[in-house]
């Protein structure tokens, strides 16, 4: 069976799909790829569903090889650099990886995830549904673990091996303040605390993974304590403990929580700010309900027309290829009568 080896990786490199839906009245948290937009579009590249679990890289990269057949594969998400056997593969396109040969990903540019899709995804069981890799539970991935070097990846037969293929333009993202809805516990909060929280800059701590990203910034002040009783958490819940610095909660977070929270990342927002780098500002901008929905559904469209926006990959001949192309069918002399003035 074909698979792919795996020669090294960062630690928290993984398997992630878009989660398991459904498990958390159980305290199962749902976990997934970080950034789904890069998510899709790697898949779509490949020819696969839109959330067939990938590899997901954190900040570093990674190299891998083909072992018992050759391989379509893809990149997407953080800016990396994709090579096999050191040949580069432009960016947001489809290259074949021959038996034997080896992909290598670069540590991220810009970004920290980034995910690397693989033509039939992996022939691996998944675990309530979802291949995801849930660390705290040790449930998905390989083995309920990251990957590590040797591992190896069985791939399944692809449905679709066709023409290598390209998305032609960069994800669109709005590089403005991260949109959320206030609530639901923004009533424990002053309106002063509001008003600092949506005009205010925050800093992405060091403090940040994929249960949640800790801010730093202006103190919050409680109205009402910071204690609440525990209730449901969704992704993007943003909680101020006591200390008055918000925590956002990510994919891996915990299903109930006892921290007032003041406000909500709309689900469309989620994948920009999985990007954002220790260290880098974010700033917050309030929306309504049905600016929430519309952009909802705009990535739902989005990811819908993704197979329809890919183009053939135009490659540039080698040497080896021009010498060998039929250029010339023949040869006349100028003096040649029938040679046309």
């Amino acid at each position: 069976m074909t698979a792919l080896l795996v020669k090294s990786c960062g630690p928290m490199t993984s398997l992630q799909d878009h989660g398991r839906g459904g498990y958390q009245r159980f305290g199962v948290s749902p976990s997934g790829a970080m950034d789904r937009r890069g998510l899709a579009l790697a898949n779509a590249l490949v020819g696969n569903p839109p959330w067939t679990a990938a590899i997901e890289f954190v900040l570093l990269g990674g190299t891998l090889t083909a072992s018992g057949g050759d391989l379509h594969i893809a990149h997407a998400g953080a800016d990396c650099a994709l090579t096999v056997d050191g040949r580069p593969v432009p960016p947001r396109s489809t290259a074949i990886l021959r038996d034997g040969q080896t992909a290598e990903i670069g540590s991220a540019r810009s970004g920290t995830f980034a995910y690397l899709a693989v033509a039939g995804g992996f022939s691996i069981p998944p675990q309530l549904g979802s291949l995801s890799l849930h660390l705290r539970s040790r449930m998905g991935g390989l083995d309920g673990r990251p990957l590590r070097a040797n591992d190896r990846l069985e791939c399944r037969e692809a449905s679709h091996s066709g023409p290598q293929l390209h998305h032609p333009a960069d994800i669109a993202q709005d590089d403005g303040p991260i949109r959320v809805m206030l609530g639901p516990q923004d009533d424990y909060f002053t309106p002063e605390a509001i008003r600092v929280f949506l005009e205010s800059e925050f800093i992405v701590s060091p403090q940040a993974d994929r249960m949640g990203f800790q801010l730093t910034g202006p103190t919050l002040a409680h109205a009402k304590g910071f204690n609440i009783v525990s209730d449901g958490i969704v992704e993007g819940h943003i909680q101020v403990p006591g200390s008055g610095q918000p925590i956002i909660l990510m994919r891996d977070r915990q299903t109930a929580g006892g921290y007032p929270k003041i406000a909500t990342v709309i689900s469309a927002d989620l994948d920009r700010l999985a990007q954002v780098r220790p260290g880098s500002p974010v700033r917050f901008r309030a929306v309504e309900r049905g600016e929430a929905v519309a952009a909802a559904r705009a990535f739902n469209t989005w990811v819908e027309a993704l197979p329809a926006a890919l183009v053939p990959v135009r490659s540039t001949p080698t040497t080896e290829d021009l010498l060998a192309a039929n250029l010339i069918d023949g040869a006349v002399h100028a003096l040649d009568p029938s040679f046309p003035e």
